[in-house]
């Protein structure tokens, strides 16, 4: 069953899903800057982290692990630090709108994880809406090229990557989900999170140790990108994790899937990227669908 949410709870969710998707939009500006992915990645885990500890520390949070809590949390670690290079890597490549509408298809890999792992059929809902969903991401990736006026051919030269990385980091997001709810969904939030991304931080930061994938800025614009990224995922994890649960709210609630309608209008504003009519039409089908399956009666 669904529950109303208090107008200050509404609002403060269209909030964290404005700053998550004007964290990807200010990750473009880095990214446009020389800034590497996983230079981004870095200072966004690794301060987030650090304030989601400093919660925990503060609320003297009290928490023990077992053995399966020991096995399988570095393991969701690895598959966030996938995603989160991966989901990066799509905003580098993408309009920001169209990584984000490719990585909101996570809810089909969540369906096919849970399938394939725990053998959980998925609701008749679910796979109705499937059909819906990819319809309107074809719409919104223009599959055909017929908007962009290249054809299929030079169109996808353009946007493969981009999209396989984006649909990469749905998947290992979602198996990500799907490992967490079964396996260590009794361990507190803000430590699974404090945890999640004290390793992604490390793995990326071992990462651009041995591979030279460490770069910075070399304009005050960059820098100002690299800030804007990291205060407004730090913020909006901050408030998910401090406000929302005093409010009654879940932090996954579906009303933070118009995320990528915010970066929508937010990319056009700042970057200047621009879809044809056509891809809105999907964006919008696609965003539908994510909030409809969200919001329905369980």
């Amino acid at each position: 069953m669904t529950t109303r949410l208090s107008r200050t709870a509404f609002l403060t969710l269209l909030l964290i899903a404005a700053m998550m998707g004007a964290n990807h939009v200010a990750a473009r500006f880095a990214f446009n800057d020389s800034v590497s992915v996983m230079t981004a990645v870095i200072f966004r885990s690794g301060i987030t982290a650090s304030i989601i500890t400093g919660l925990l520390m503060s609320q003297r949070v009290k928490y023990s692990f077992s053995a399966r809590h020991r096995l399988v949390l570095p393991a969701v670690g690895v598959l966030v630090a996938v995603q989160s290079y991966c989901l990066y890597s799509a905003v580098a490549r993408l309009p920001v709108a169209l990584a984000l509408l490719a990585f909101n298809t996570y809810p089909l890999w969540t369906a096919l994880w849970a399938r394939v792992i725990y053998q959980h059929r998925a609701e008749p809902f679910v796979l109705r809406a499937m059909p819906v969903m990819l319809l309107g991401l074809a719409l919104a990736l223009d599959v055909s090229g017929a908007a962009s006026g290249l054809g299929a051919s030079a169109h996808w030269q353009q946007i493969g990557a981009g999209v396989a990385f984006a649909i990469t980091a749905a998947a290992t997001f979602a198996l990500a989900m799907v490992i967490t709810q079964h396996e260590i969904g009794d361990i507190d939030g803000r430590v699974r999170t404090a945890i999640t991304l004290g390793t992604v931080t490390l793995l990326t930061s071992l990462l651009a140790l041995f591979t030279d994938g460490w770069s910075l800025p070399v304009s005050a614009t960059g820098w100002w990108g690299l800030a804007g990224l990291t205060i407004f995922y730090g913020t909006a994890f901050t408030l998910m994790f401090s406000l929302l649960p005093r409010l009654g709210v879940v932090g996954n609630s579906a009303i933070m899937n118009i995320e990528p309608v915010c970066a929508l209008g937010l990319a056009w504003l700042l970057l200047g990227q621009t879809i044809a009519p056509v891809q809105v039409v999907g964006a919008f089908i696609v965003v539908g669908t994510v909030m409809v399956l969200g919001l329905r009666r369980r």
